[in-house]
């Protein structure tokens, strides 16, 4: 599989239940990096690492989902009474004038 693959196959929402594949993927690039470095294909090198770091990228993401993210119970919000309606123009003025003294 080329590098261009393997990095439009980490650009989507991972997978908990594919952490040990993904795993092996990584130890996989990780090996094919060293021998690409061993044989100089610098162009190779730098797409594997590309591919390397979206791997490690989910495997980091996937940690943290099954890491323990604990729900928080907020409640139910409560409902404020309905207001009765002002009366319009001057009279809500008139009133509101009178409620500050």
């Amino acid at each position: 599989m080329n590098t261009l693959a393997l990095a439009a196959r980490f650009s989507s929402r991972p997978d908990p239940a594919q952490c040990g594949r993904l795993e092996v993927i990584r130890d996989s690039l990780v090996a094919r990096i060293a021998e690409a470095e061993r044989e100089g294909w610098l162009g190779e090198v730098e797409g594997l690492r590309i591919s390397l770091a979206g791997a490690e990228d989910k495997l980091v993401h996937m940690d943290r989902q099954t890491s323990g993210g604990t729900a928080i119970d907020l409640g139910m919000p409560g409902i404020a009474p309905a207001q009765s309606p002002q009366m319009e123009g001057t009279a809500s003025l008139a009133q509101s004038l009178d409620d500050q003294q």
